[in-house]
């Protein structure tokens, strides 16, 4: 028999190619094999997943900065974590979609915000992967001003940023799935809440990698979100421009409605 990825000879009992290490198979796709295929990629206890999502918790200064010193078959490389976080990302958006008439958006009792904010929310989730996305240049950028003792350059610390942002989307998939279904007129404020966490753990990453330590971790840090805040907010403001000039919102939007 013969390799289907590089046409190499095999013997009959191989279960992979020794040439391009490709898995050898034998039988037609079924759901059966198709479900276990899923299984064994990225949920088996034994499978880079796993141990990437647990460590990212407990070490992730040895998952991310072993990537960069060249690590590669113990951890999910960055781009598929992200991939894998995106995917997921997709179905809460689409939950959000289905529940966002009883999403509570009046935080301060003001049927003006109400209706701009409900427009916001909609235009922006088309874009949400491309966002998502965004964040991360933004993150490194911050970093690399405020956090350069160990010299990485651009495309590094996006790695690192890479990495926090698509864990936090992870860890957060089911909660964000349990609030939309059961209670969506809480998900604003478990938005918030949920944001805080992002912060937080965020920080733990910076901790664990930065030479930085006490007083000077803390104030870096500071600077670090100050940056994140400003160069977030700058690139923010493209998108209300976007809909007033494609007609999304007017200055209707923003007067207070009568009863």
């Amino acid at each position: 028999m013969t390799c289907k990825n590089c046409e190499a000879n095999l013997r009959t009992d191989y279960l992979y190619c020794p040439n391009c290490g490709g898995k050898v198979i034998r039988n037609r796709i079924t759901v059966k094999n198709l479900w276990f295929d899923v299984l064994d990629r990225y949920f088996n206890l034994d499978n880079t997943f796993i141990n990437t999502f647990v460590h990212l918790f407990t070490k992730p200064e040895i998952v991310i900065e072993g990537y960069l010193q060249g690590l590669r078959r113990k951890y999910l490389n960055p781009i598929s974590y992200l991939g894998l976080a995106l995917t997921l990302s997709g179905i809460i958006v689409f939950l959000m979609t289905k529940s966002i008439d009883f999403m509570a958006f009046d935080m301060f009792d003001n049927e003006s915000q109400t209706v701009f904010q409900k427009k916001m929310l909609g235009y922006t989730m088309d874009y949400q992967a491309l966002l998502f996305i965004v964040y991360i240049p933004l993150m490194a950028i911050a970093g690399w001003l405020c956090f350069d003792e160990k010299k990485y350059n651009f495309a590094e610390r996006n790695i690192i940023f890479m990495y926090s942002l698509a864990h936090f989307s992870l860890f957060s998939f089911i909660p964000s799935v349990i609030v939309l279904l059961f209670t969506p007129e809480h998900y604003m404020t478990y938005s918030l809440l949920g944001s805080l966490t992002m912060l937080i753990y965020t920080s733990y990453v910076i901790a664990r990698i930065s030479k930085a330590q006490g007083i000077m971790l803390f104030a870096r840090l500071i600077l670090f979100y100050l940056l994140v805040s400003i160069l977030y907010f700058s690139i923010s403001l493209i998108i209300p421009i976007l809909m007033f000039l494609t007609g999304e919102v007017t200055l209707d939007d923003f007067q207070p409605k009568n009863g």
